[in-house]
């Protein structure tokens, strides 16, 4: 396969049409045109549907520019550190993570690996969707507790757990009585939370007085004492040890998983290795601890 014609489909597929491509890479149009077409001819395939004004991807086309397009972007960083006689990271990073995660953690690791190695240019967007990699051009996700997907592999690098905490101020009922509650979202529909503490298992009546979108949000209202709520512990570990909030109980069900994923097909690039080693780096054993310590207060 002609590796050149291949860089200008993935060019072309990338700007989504031949003028924007040609005007990026500031090449002739019909230059660009001329070699996809050779591209096409030599595969035997036709990898764009050509409409009057819209340039299309065929089936065949996306499947060879989601193969392609990375390892092609690989190869031209590879001989560029060769070229530079340097085999440190280098290049875009770009990366998807879940919004409590960037919020409290997020900045002051992206700030640290930027220091670390200059050469990189890391890129963070916050999501809590599910993102596709190779259609939108994510090196690296961040997820908590992700669905199976056979086209990612990945590793969790982080545990956290659920409690429910409320302000010293706003007393445990000890009978039936539903106690005020924060929760997220307007979508939970709950009446009680179980928990575990020392002395084995209880149930907790509730009543949800306030609904709000963010975990941070739900942590401020619960310290203000509008009720209790359900919050990971590495949230609210700095409380807890300052006595500010109390723990009413461990939340049951399973723990947090915080995953790195990337695509299967393809060797990991230099950097993604290198985000992946900061992070064993930022928390060695992956544990509630660990990342409070990182949040701090």
């Amino acid at each position: 396969m002609d590796l050149l014609a291949l860089a200008d489909f993935n060019l072309v597929a990338r700007h989504g049409g031949f003028g924007r491509a040609a005007r990026a890479a500031g090449r002739p149009k019909a230059t660009l045109s001329r070699r996809v077409a050779e591209l096409e001819s030599s595969l035997d395939l036709r990898l764009f549907e050509r409409g009057a004004r819209v340039l299309k991807l065929t089936q065949e086309g996306r499947a060879l520019y989601e193969r392609t397009g990375t390892l092609l972007t690989e190869l031209d960083e590879t001989a560029a550190a060769i070229a530079s006689g340097s085999d440190r990271p280098q290049g875009r990073l770009r990366i998807s993570a879940p919004l409590l995660f960037s919020q409290t953690a997020m900045g002051k690791l992206a700030a640290g690996f930027a220091l670390r190695y200059p050469e990189v240019r890391l890129e963070v967007t916050t999501e809590d969707r599910t993102v596709d990699m190779v259609e939108e051009g994510y090196d690296l996700v961040i997820r908590v507790n992700p669905d199976p997907d056979e086209s990612l592999v990945g590793r969790i690098f982080l545990r956290d757990r659920l409690v429910v905490v409320a302000s010293p101020d706003l007393r445990r009922p000890t009978d039936d009585l539903a106690v005020p509650a924060v929760v997220r979202g307007a979508g939970e529909q709950t009446t009680s939370w179980d928990v575990t503490m020392s002395a084995g298992r209880s149930r907790i009546a509730v009543d949800p007085v306030l609904r709000l979108s963010s975990l941070i949000m739900v942590r401020d209202a619960v310290r203000a004492g509008v009720g209790a709520g359900r919050l990971p512990v590495s949230l609210v570990s700095h409380d807890l040890a300052a006595g500010t909030l109390v723990h009413w109980g461990d939340v049951d069900g399973p723990d947090i998983a915080l995953w790195t994923l990337y695509p299967s097909r393809r060797l990991l690039s230099a950097r993604v290795s290198a985000f992946l080693d900061f992070l064993k780096e930022a928390f060695p054993m992956g544990t509630p601890e660990e990342l409070a310590a990182h949040i701090g207060n």
